[in-house]
């Protein structure tokens, strides 16, 4: 299971100069407060909240997410 990526959400916002009460707005939370408990992780994104997000911050949905990359051997 892959984790989100709450740095690169929080940093993709912050360059497209969006607050936090527009966020909290655009997906129906009802305050900023709220909305950043989401974006450091204390509360889970939905899946249905990730289009949304992703047509706000412009960006594809897979880019939320961690890209993991396995060590190998040698």
């Amino acid at each position: 299971m892959q984790s989100l990526n709450h740095d690169f959400i929080k940093t993709r916002r912050q360059s497209l100069d969006i607050s936090l009460q527009e966020m909290a707005e655009k997906l129906g939370f009802k305050n900023a407060s709220t909305y950043l408990k989401y974006e450091n992780g204390s509360y889970a994104f939905k899946a249905d909240q990730l289009p949304v997000l992703s047509k706000v911050l412009k960006c594809k949905i897979s880019d939320f997410f961690k890209q993991k990359i396995a060590k190998t051997a040698i």
